[in-house]
């Protein structure tokens, strides 16, 4: 049976050899998945060998990434904000840039301990609103998707992250069934073309949830219907933050204005595109 150090070293030649960028991370992920130890016990112990089942388990997890499923989805779980977050077949696997929204809504709030209303549409794996409720803690949250089984992974993932206590979740489109005044408007909605999606990357085309993708035809359907309930939903004085594509800020732009927002900022992610809009309602 081989040892954890040569079962490593085989995952990571045949994932290079596949063409993988990412070969060397992916293999230690999937070995960890499926040990359940840490980096430091595999340095530790590199001759442990793996059990009949271990190894099945691992060439069962291979086949899977080589297949280009995402490592995320493989192993069930992708870091966010610093916090872990479960996934499941009707969430998006949660990116770096999406903390771009999260990090622009807490520059422009005046005060992170105030008692906040937010809401985050289309809440997925809940990672944006679990982040926020992180960060401000007599804030309270509602999350709201269409899709079932979404909120019960964001409800798990709310309860894990220790802020389950203080959010809700709703299933609705939108805000069809949603009431109230929020302080804080948030959402990461589809906003790929309906005609692009056949053109994207093989691990988000066939593993990302479509109704997590599909914008309508020019990709901005989500945000005509968010603007649009803006008035309704946000207090005055209210924040909108929205995630949105690299060469959408223009058209978002003339959408804010047309709804009565006034634009605070147009923020950037890590590989300098614009990720997210603020807006205020005036």
């Amino acid at each position: 049976m081989k040892t954890r150090a040569e079962a490593l070293k085989e995952l990571r030649r045949t994932l290079t050899e596949a063409g993988f960028d990412t070969a060397a991370l992916d293999a230690r992920l999937l070995l960890l998945t499926v040990l359940g130890i840490s980096a430091t016990d595999l340095i530790t112990w590199p001759d442990t060998p793996l059990t009949s089942e271990q190894a099945d388990t691992l060439a069962a997890f291979m086949n899977r990434r080589l297949a280009h499923e995402p490592v995320a989805r493989i192993v069930g779980e992708r870091e966010f904000w610093g916090l872990p977050f479960r996934l499941s077949p009707e969430t998006l696997v949660p990116r770096p840039d999406t903390e771009t929204l999260v990090e622009t809504v807490l520059a422009l709030l005046p005060d992170r301990q105030a008692p906040l209303k937010v809401v985050d549409f289309g809440t997925g794996s809940g990672c944006i609103l679990v982040a926020l409720l992180h960060e401000l803690p007599n804030a309270t949250g509602l999350g709201v998707d269409l899709s079932f089984g979404a909120l019960v992974t964001a409800r798990a993932n709310a309860i894990g992250n220790r802020v389950g206590s203080r959010c809700h979740f709703a299933l609705s489109r939108w805000a069809d069934a949603i009431a109230g005044r929020f302080d804080l408007i948030v959402s990461n909605p589809p906003y790929i073309a309906s005609g692009v999606i056949p053109t994207l990357d093989q691990e988000v085309r066939e593993h990302d949830p479509r109704l997590a993708l599909d914008g309508g035809s020019d990709g901005l359907e989500p945000y005509r219907i968010l603007l649009g309930e803006a008035e309704r939903l946000l207090a005055p004085g209210g924040l909108l933050a929205l995630e949105i594509g690299y060469d959408q800020a223009e058209d978002l732009e003339s959408l804010a204005g047309s709804h009565g927002l006034e634009v605070l900022r147009i923020a950037h992610d890590l590989s300098g595109n614009p990720r997210c809009i603020a807006m205020r309602r005036l």
